[in-house]
C-alpha cells in the first residue's frame, strides 16, 4: 500500500512541466541537509513554537537509527548497541533524551492545536478554502500525534519493562525512571509487556507510512527533496520564460494543477502548513483574500482528492476558483515574503504570477485600470500612458546623453517615474548632481530608453515584457554597455536578474550603493551637521532589500548623511510592502480592513522617526500617499535626497 500511495505521489509530481533540476549534486544535498538539520528557516518566526518543532525534526531523524536498532534486535538473538561499551550507552542516552523531547513536544502541540487554538492556525473568513480543510487538518493532525504517541510511548514502555528487574541503566534516565514504577510486576508479565510494547512501536509505523503520502506530515520528505531539486532561479522567485514563437501552444499562463511546473506541484506535498507565508503577507495581513498557505493547502487537497485520476492521467479542476479566488489573484503585491519565509522552498507567489499570465494572455480578462497601464507601455513606452519626454526631468542640469559622451563609464537608467511623477524627478535632479559632483563619467539613453516591463510582468503580461525587455536589451547591447545605474529597484531587478534571458549582461548599481561608494573614496565629502540630529527610519524597498539583498548601503547613507537610524520592527529581509509591487502601483487595491501602504507608514511613525527615508519611486509614492491621509505627520525623503542636502554641491 505506500508503494501505491507514493508512486501516486510521485506520477502526480511527474503531471507538471519539467523543471525539477538534478545538477550540482553536492551543493544541492549540502543546501537540503542544512536547511533540514539547522531548520533555519522554520527559526525565524515564533521562537517557542520554532524551537519544539525543530526538537520534533531531531528527534524523528535519530529515530531512524533508533527503528532501525529496535527491529535488529527485535529479531536477533543478538542485541545490538545494547552493551557497556562508551559508544552503546551514548547512543542510549541520545535515544533517551530525544523520547522525552519527543513526548513533551507532541503534547504541546497537540494542546495548540486543540485546547489553545491560535489565530496563527487559521484563516480569515474571508479566504477561500477547499472543502473540509479545516476539519481535515485537525484530523490529519490527531492521527500524527496518536502515530507518534504510540510509535514512541510504548517504545519507551518496553524498554523500560526491559530493565525493571536489573540495574538501573545510568545512560537511560527517563526509561530507568518509568521503570521504577513496574517494579512490582513479575518477570513473565514484564516480557509480555516489553514484546507487545515492541509490536505495537513497530507496527504502529507500518499501519501510517501508507498513509504519509496522504498526510501534510510528508513534509518531513518532501520538503528536503523539493529544496534539493528546486529549480535555479536568478532571483528570488524568478519567472519561468515562455516560447512565443513556439506554433503549437494554444494557450499562456497557468489553468490547470498539471499545467503548474513539477517543482510547483512538489511544494504541496512539501509545504507544512505551518501559516507562516501567510503571517508575513501584506495582503493577507491587511484583511485581503489572499493568503499563500491557502493557496498550497489547497493544492494539496485538490490534489489528495483527485489523487487517482491525475495520476492516471485525467484533468483537473480549473485553479482560479478552487484554490485561490481573483480577488486574491490581484491583491498579491509580488513582495516576496511568502517565498523567503518558506522553511520548505515552496514559491506560491510563482504560482500567483502563472495564474495572472493565463488570465492575460489567454482569457484576455484582468483589472480594467491596467489595461491603460498596457496600452501606454505599447504607445508610450511608460505606464503612467503619457507622451514620451526624455529631459523634461533634468531642466537646468548638465547631463550628457551617450551622443554627447560616447565614452561613458555609467549608463544612467533614468526610468519612467522621474520623467512623469514630481517627487521621483526630485530624486533623480539629487542623484544627478552628486554624480557631477563627484565627476562621475556618465551618460543617458534619451529617446531610446523605455520602460522596463516590470509592472507589465508582475501583472502577467509575459507578451508585452518581452517586447520591452527585448527592445531595451538591443539598445543597450548597441552602444556596448556595461555598468548601469538606477534610482528604482524595479528597473534594477529587471535589468540586472531578467534581461539576462533576452542576451543582456549587464552590471546594475544601485544609487545607493554607488552613492555609498564614492563617499567611501573621498569623490564627495559629506557635512553630517547640515542635517542636523534627525531621527530617520528606513523602509526597505522588497525589490531592493528582499529580492537583491541590498540592505546596508541606504543605511549607511543615512548615518553618513547626520540622521540617527530608528530601526522599524519589521525591517530588512522582514521588511513589510508598500503596497506598489505586482502591478498595484496601477490599480485600485482590494478590499479588506486597510491598506497596505497605510499599515506600513503607520509602523514607521512607530519607530519614533521624524523622517521617513525610502530608495524607491513606487514606495515614495505609496508612501507619500498615506502620509497626506494621516496629515502630513512624517518627512519622506530618498536617501539620495538626505545625501544631497548633506553635501557641498556644485552647480545648484
Amino acid at each position: 500500500m505506500a508503494w501505491r500511495n507514493f508512486r501516486l505521489m510521485i506520477s502526480v509530481v511527474q503531471r507538471g512541466t519539467p523543471d525539477l533540476e538534478y545538477d550540482k549534486f553536492v551543493s544541492r544535498l549540502w543546501n537540503a541537509l542544512s536547511a533540514l538539520l539547522t531548520q533555519r528557516s522554520v527559526l525565524r518566526l515564533r521562537p517557542i513554537t520554532s524551537l519544539i518543532h525543530t526538537l520534533i525534526v531531531w528527534g524523528f531523524l535519530y529515530y531512524l537509527l533508533v527503528n532501525l536498532v529496535d527491529i535488529v534486535n527485535g529479531f536477533s538473538r543478538q542485541p545490538i548497541l545494547a552493551g557497556a561499551s562508551f559508544f552503546s550507552g551514548f547512543y542510549r542516552l541520545i535515544a533517551d533524551i530525544m523520547t522525552g523531547l519527543i513526548l513533551v513536544s507532541i503534547v504541546y502541540f497537540f494542546v495548540r492545536r486543540f485546547l489553545v487554538n491560535p489565530k496563527a492556525i487559521h484563516f480569515s473568513p474571508n479566504v477561500i478554502l477547499q472543502s473540509d480543510v479545516k476539519q481535515k487538518i485537525r484530523r490529519d493532525s490527531l492521527i500524527v500525534y496518536i502515530f507518534i504517541i504510540l510509535h514512541v510511548g510504548f517504545r519507551l514502555i518496553g524498554a523500560s519493562a526491559s530493565i525493571a528487574h536489573s540495574t538501573l541503566d545510568t545512560w537511560q534516565p527517563l526509561v530507568s525512571l518509568v521503570s521504577l514504577s513496574m517494579f512490582d510486576i513479575d518477570q513473565q508479565s514484564l516480557i509480555i509487556i516489553e514484546r507487545c510494547s515492541w509490536w505495537i512501536s513497530i507496527v504502529s509505523i507500518i499501519i501510517f507510512v501508507p498513509y504519509f503520502p496522504y498526510s501534510k506530515h510528508i513534509h518531513l520528505l518532501a520538503g528536503p527533496i523539493n529544496i534539493f531539486l528546486k529549480p535555479h532561479r536568478v532571483s528570488l522567485g524568478a519567472l519561468s520564460e515562455i516560447d512565443f514563437e513556439d506554433n503549437n501552444v494554444d494557450e499562456f499562463g497557468v489553468q490547470r494543477l498539471e499545467q503548474l511546473g513539477q517543482s510547483q506541484i512538489l511544494d504541496a506535498f512539501a509545504c507544512i502548513m505551518c501559516n507562516r507565508c501567510q503571517d508575513v503577507c501584506p495582503a493577507y495581513v491587511t484583511g485581503k483574500e489572499l493568503s499563500p498557505a491557502a493557496l498550497e493547502i489547497n493544492k494539496r487537497t485538490l490534489i489528495n482528492t483527485q489523487m487517482l485520476s491525475l495520476a492516471n492521467g485525467d484533468s483537473s479542476a480549473q485553479l482560479l476558483g478552487s484554490i485561490i479566488s481573483e480577488s486574491a489573484l490581484w491583491a498579491c503585491t509580488t513582495c516576496g515574503a511568502c517565498v523567503d519565509i518558506c522553511p520548505v522552498g515552496n514559491e506560491p507567489m510563482i504560482d500567483i504570477m502563472e495564474l495572472r499570465r493565463y488570465q492575460v494572455l489567454t482569457e484576455g480578462e484582468f483589472p480594467n485600470s491596467l489595461q491603460t497601464v498596457f496600452n501606454g507601455m505599447e504607445r508610450q513606452s511608460n505606464p503612467w500612458n503619457v507622451q514620451n519626454d526624455p529631459f523634461s526631468w533634468c531642466e537646468g542640469l548638465d547631463v550628457p546623453t551617450v551622443v554627447d559622451n560616447p565614452d561613458f563609464e555609467y549608463l544612467y537608467w533614468v526610468g519612467c517615474a522621474p520623467k512623469y511623477d514630481p517627487v521621483a524627478k526630485k530624486v533623480a535632479r539629487a542623484f544627478i548632481k552628486i554624480l557631477n559632483t563627484a565627476k562621475v563619467n556618465y551618460a543617458v539613453l534619451g529617446d531610446n530608453e523605455c520602460c522596463t516591463g516590470d509592472s507589465a510582468r508582475r501583472s502577467g503580461n509575459e507578451y508585452l515584457f518581452n517586447e520591452m525587455a527585448n527592445h531595451n536589451v538591443a539598445e543597450l547591447n548597441n552602444i556596448n554597455v556595461k555598468k548601469i545605474l538606477v534610482t528604482c529597484p524595479h528597473c534594477l531587478h529587471s535589468i540586472s536578474a531578467e534581461y539576462c534571458k533576452f542576451g543582456g549582461d549587464f552590471e546594475v548599481i544601485h544609487h545607493t550603493t554607488l552613492i555609498n561608494e564614492l563617499i567611501n573614496k573621498g569623490s564627495i565629502v559629506v557635512d553630517s551637521n547640515k542635517m542636523g540630529q534627525s531621527n530617520i527610519t528606513f523602509h526597505d524597498p522588497c525589490y531592493l532589500g528582499r529580492h537583491n539583498g541590498i540592505f546596508d548601503d541606504p543605511r549607511q547613507l543615512i548615518q553618513k548623511g547626520g540622521g540617527k537610524l530608528l530601526e522599524m520592527d519589521n525591517n530588512r529581509r522582514n521588511s513589510f510592502c508598500c503596497g506598489a509591487g505586482g502591478g498595484q502601483m496601477w490599480k485600485e487595491e482590494e478590499s479588506g480592513d486597510t491598506s497596505v501602504s497605510n499599515m506600513r507608514f503607520t509602523e514607521a511613525k512607530k519607530s519614533g522617526a521624524d523622517v521617513l527615508a525610502v530608495a524607491c519611486p513606487f514606495c515614495s509614492v505609496m508612501l507619500n500617499d498615506a502620509n497626506q491621509s494621516d496629515g502630513n505627520t512624517m518627512i519622506i525623503k530618498d536617501v539620495a535626497e538626505i545625501i544631497g542636502d548633506s553635501i557641498d554641491m556644485k552647480g545648484l
